[in-house]
């Protein structure tokens, strides 16, 4: 029983430590973002928008039009699209970048306006919130303002680091959603985005 106990735990941790391996050497092939913005002739990026791409696993970062980078991207564990604030999923719309938070759980985080106008006429619609709720979040929406959290549609979502669990999920070579409705990349790759977007950059998020 012990040597099979042993067996198992031995075979676990190659298993475990092939995968991270694997991880390390894939990401090994990663460009900085100052690279390939010098390959595409780029100074600095103007209008960064940021594109994310909820079926490929892809955070994608444009210049105006032009694709600079990128990254891969794991979300929320609830696959379907967000409807509350606990239902750990990712939403799918358009959104803005409403505070950048550069100490943070998970590293930094971008924190965006969810929920959006859609979002909002969804919730209201559905009697998920009240009037007076609705009318709040419509101006915080038209203002760019963060939103209220408060509210059973929720409101703490952004795009964030991994923090603490850094070099252990940022190599694993498949994908595991483990954030409550974020966007999560790795901790170097949210500082590489630190240093292009701003307040109001526009983030998509398509399924």
């Amino acid at each position: 029983m012990v040597k099979n106990v042993l067996l198992f735990t031995g075979g676990l941790i190659l298993f475990l430590t092939g995968c991270v391996s694997y991880g390390i050497l894939l990401n090994l092939r990663e460009k900085p973002l100052q690279q390939e913005m010098a390959m595409k002739g780029l100074v600095k990026v103007e209008n960064a928008r940021i594109v994310i791409n909820r079926n490929t696993f892809e955070l994608f970062l444009y210049s105006d039009t032009l694709l600079v980078k990128k990254y891969r991207a794991v979300f929320g564990r609830n696959p379907r699209q967000k409807s509350n604030a606990e239902d750990n999923a990712t939403p799918i719309g358009t959104y803005k970048i409403c505070e950048i938070f550069t100490k943070h759980k998970y590293w930094k985080q971008f924190k965006l306006t969810y929920p959006n106008l859609q979002d909002v006429e969804t919730g209201l619609t559905s009697g998920s919130i009240s009037q007076s709720e609705y009318e709040k979040l419509r101006f915080d929406n038209n203002y760019g303002n963060c939103v209220n959290a408060g509210t059973k549609l929720g409101g703490n979502v952004g795009i964030h680091g991994i923090g603490e669990l850094n070099f252990i999920f940022k190599n694993l070579p498949f994908v595991f959603n483990w954030t409550d409705g974020s966007i999560a990349v790795s901790n170097e790759n949210i500082d590489e985005l630190y240093n292009v977007i701003t307040k109001g950059t526009e983030v998509v998020i398509i399924k």
